[in-house]
């Protein structure tokens, strides 16, 4: 009798779990010269932007601009330095800064998102770290967009 029970237990708790992990979402991607994707983001304590989608790329990038508003509303914690290989093989020590939350095409929600600082007002990217969060992603190409599984929904 007590294993009946137990079954219906952990089936009745089991459901809210895997509720939480998230669902699946597909954000449309913009294609810009040089085979370039871009998808629409947004960053709590800074607003709208956008991030280039570079799954060649270990970290998020956001740059100094960006920084100094997140640290003014809060957003922003120093986590560590590290030292990043550029696309042009050049070594450089940056700064990565966990941010608070983000979202993905109004979509997706990650937390506690680690992201490198890059100088003045470069492009923000998109990288495989924030990518982790969401478990398995597929890039497509035709139509040009990013699913992603485990979402927390905006």
């Amino acid at each position: 009798m007590k294993l009946p029970l137990l079954s219906i237990f952990l089936v009745a708790f089991s459901i809210p779990i895997l509720a939480a992990e998230g669902t699946s979402q597909t954000v449309p991607m913009q294609e810009r010269g040089a085979s370039t994707y871009y998808i629409p983001g947004f960053i709590d304590g800074y607003g709208d932007t956008e991030f280039m989608v570079d799954t060649g790329s270990g970290y998020t990038t956001i740059n100094e601009q960006t920084l100094s508003v997140l640290k003014t509303n809060g957003k922003a914690v120093y986590s560590k330095q590290l030292i990043g290989i550029l696309a042009d093989g050049t070594e450089k020590v940056v700064s990565v800064y966990r941010i608070s939350s983000l979202s993905l095409g109004g979509k997706c929600e990650l937390s506690n998102v680690e992201a490198a600082i890059f100088p003045g007002k470069t492009r923000q990217i998109l990288g495989l770290n924030a990518l982790r969060k969401v478990g398995q992603f597929t890039f497509s190409f035709e139509p040009p967009s990013l699913s992603m599984e485990h979402c927390k929904q905006v």
